[in-house]
């Protein structure tokens, strides 16, 4: 990894340490080399050497023999350039730490850690320097930082900033301000000298904090908040933060395909507004609601305003705003454009609700959480910055717990792992952020454009494929049913049987089986090119097409008729022949399946040899196995089928049960197809006449 450096900076860190701009800058770096958990692996030792005007050339040149491994990119990408410009981590262990200063390496004694947690949003380390000063070296979230600075000025930043340290503040917060809209993620840097009986303090509460064995955490928070406090800011940091290639793309799609996407994410409000625009979260047309409130009142207040601006009524109905409701750490939605007013409907443009992590905390934690509901349903983009992990596990069950809809968490942090925990479905990205989120969800990838692929592709075969079988089934099971439920009724209820207990029994595990898993498998309704460039095409899961009481009833009604033709159809060919019950039933076991593979066949989208072969195969096999029952003496049914194959009306019985069953259900599919052809139809015809056309 290579760092373009600023040579004016490296000129002013080749000064003597007693300017007071050269001291702030050592600090800079000290606290980017040392405030981190990154483990560096040296791979040759690299010789020490006297490098001022030449820092930058040797300092890239030791950082190629040195392997940084860290728990987030960012820490990596600190170190990396704080060795650039000559402050190089070489060694890191519990006690201490060895940093390369322009060539001259010093050894850091680690008095204690306080890591980054989502409470304080900053991360500090004790250091004793050479020199037996104690300094406490500080990063984190602007937020965090500013408020705990020291608002009395030092001469070193009197001379480095203009004489203020209101000073200093205003130029980082522009600074700040800068790097957010440029989308990069921001760091505050802060460190101080500490005495030595604010050392012996915190060492005490410290060591007590690191040996309990109870509320460990929150003592140790207390142990940092004695030391992080009137701190000296030094400056802030920008890191580019690359979106995955096909991100825009994947998520564009999304959106057409029906699925409401909402950003949740740690980064500034500018940060994630920037983020949003890149992604074609945002755009120009839409109207921005920022929700950015510091008390209960004012976000109630806040809320209140949007809503009456834009004629948002309450929305009391516990269904379905969208059928999916998606949180990723970087995301965007499909959201509603007419809001309700007073039984009326409005347009207005679309709505884009921001809303920070601050307000989150008096929103969620109060009887204002039905308001947010009501005004981000609304909204066609819901993005929620500076959030902390537990808030965006509190957003996605504010969803879960007042609709019907399902919901989908995607990260790549281990600050998303409360999130992908309370989704329905949690999807961790494998990427460099660890493998924390991958841990803790249910499905893993390795980038975030394959979810466009899963789902537009792979999620509408599936839910076509099991919509089908599922009606499918229950029909090829109920048809059986009821074809022996109106012999029994014939019979009066009488102990007598038409069909040996083998034929009942390979009915499901022989004789229908193979057709349903082959096509529940293979069968696909249309091309994946197709199902790409039309990501509305998902909307048929939303709308539920594929599987709904009325296609269950109407299937329901089709088995009545088709059992009735089964039965009565030999019943009534051969009420004046001299043939058995063993004989009829064998008539029945035949035609009740090539009648269901006949029904499969007629509604099979995609034709293969495995196909044809399961479906055409199981009837022969249904044939083969019957003639081998037929040939064991000790069964009932001894030799029926021979008899009955010889003559025309059985295999004329056969035809006519399978065209005369399946006739109503193929006109009613014809007029459908003809006149009220679905989205999914139309697509289907237009690309079979494509291929017809290129050939």
């Amino acid at each position: 990894m290579k760092v373009k450096v600023d040579v004016e900076l490296v000129h002013l860190l080749g000064k003597s340490l007693s300017n007071c701009e050269r001291k702030a800058a050592h600090e800079y770096f000290l606290a980017l080399a040392a405030c981190n958990t990154v483990v560096p692996t040296v791979m040759e030792m690299p010789s020490s050497r006297n490098v001022e005007s030449n820092a930058a050339d040797a300092s890239h040149e030791d950082l190629r023999l040195i392997d940084y491994q860290g728990e987030s990119p960012d820490e990596q990408a600190l170190v990396t350039a704080a060795a650039a410009y000559g402050y190089t981590l070489i060694e890191r262990t519990s006690g201490y730490i060895v940093i390369d200063i322009l060539g001259e390496r010093q050894r850091l004694d680690v008095l204690g850690l306080h890591e980054f947690d989502s409470v304080r949003k900053r991360m500090s380390v004790v250091v004793r320097c050479p020199d037996n000063t104690v300094k406490v070296l500080v990063k984190g979230a602007d937020s965090s930082i500013l408020g705990i600075i020291a608002r009395t000025s030092s001469d070193s930043q009197a001379a480095f900033i203009e004489g203020h340290t209101n000073d200093v503040v205003r130029a980082t917060e522009s600074h700040l301000h800068e790097y957010s809209s440029q989308g990069l993620r921001t760091l505050v840097v802060a460190a101080k000298n500490i005495n030595a009986e604010e050392l012996e303090q915190w060492q005490h509460y410290y060591d007590e904090a690191s040996t309990s064995l109870t509320e460990r955490a929150g003592m140790l928070r207390g142990a940092a908040s004695l030391i992080e406090c009137n701190l000296n800011l030094l400056g802030a940091t920008g890191i580019e933060d690359k979106l995955q290639d096909g991100v825009p793309d994947a998520i564009e799609s999304l959106r057409q395909a029906g699925i409401k996407v909402w950003v949740l994410t740690g980064d500034k409000q500018e940060t994630a507004i920037s983020i949003g625009l890149s992604c074609k979260l945002l755009n120009s047309s839409m109207q921005h609601i920022i929700i950015k409130g510091t008390s209960k009142e004012a976000c109630q207040n806040l809320l209140a305003e949007a809503k009456a601006t834009y004629g948002i009524s309450r929305n009391d109905r516990q269904i379905n705003f969208s059928k999916r409701q998606k949180s990723v750490d970087t995301d965007e939605g499909e959201g509603i454009q007419g809001r309700r007013v007073s039984g009326t409907t409005e347009m207005h443009s679309p709505l884009a609700l921001i809303i920070d992590g601050t307000s989150l905390v008096y929103i969620l934690e109060s009887d204002l959480e039905q308001e947010l509901f009501d005004l981000a349903t609304s909204c066609k983009v819901v993005l929620c910055c500076r959030v902390a992990p537990l808030q965006k596990a509190g957003i996605v069950d504010l969803i879960k717990s007042r609709t019907n809809d399902m919901t989908l968490a995607i990260g790549d942090g281990a600050n998303d792992v409360s999130m992908i925990q309370m989704a329905d479905v949690g999807v961790g990205i494998s990427g460099q952020e660890g493998r924390q989120a991958v841990m803790a969800s249910d499905f893993a990838m390795g980038q975030f454009k394959f979810l466009k692929r899963l789902l537009l592709v792979h999620g509408h075969w599936n839910y076509q494929r099991v919509g089908y079988l599922v009606l499918y089934n229950f029909y090829r099971n109920a048809v059986f049913v009821l074809m022996l439920f109106w012999y029994i009724l014939y019979t009066a209820y009488s102990t007598t049987s038409s069909l040996t207990d083998w034929s009942s029994v390979f009915y499901s595990v022989i004789y229908t089986s193979l057709p349903t898993i082959v096509v529940g498998v293979l069968d696909k309704d249309l091309d994946q090119k197709t199902l790409l460039r039309h990501p509305k095409l998902y909307g048929a899961g939303h709308r539920q097409e594929n599987y709904n009481s009325k296609l269950f009833w109407l299937t329901m009604t089709d088995t009545l008729w088709q059992s009735l033709v089964l039965f009565y159809g030999p019943f009534f060919s051969y009420k004046r022949s001299t043939i058995d019950i063993w004989s009829l039933g064998s008539l029945w076991t035949i035609g009740v399946v090539v009648l269901v593979n006949v029904h499969l066949a007629m509604d099979i989208q995609c034709w293969t040899s495995f196909t044809h072969a399961a479906t055409w195969g199981s009837i022969a096999v249904t044939y083969a196995c019957l003639v081998i029952l037929d040939s064991i003496p000790a069964l009932p049914n001894y030799w029926t089928m021979f008899r009955l194959a010889m003559s025309v009306s059985y295999w004329l019985n056969i035809l006519l049960i399978t065209c005369l069953a399946l006739l109503p259900r193929f006109v009613v599919k014809a007029m459908n197809q003809r006149f009220w052809p679905s989205d999914i139809q139309i697509v289907r015809e237009a690309e079979i006449l494509k291929k017809e056309s290129d050939n």
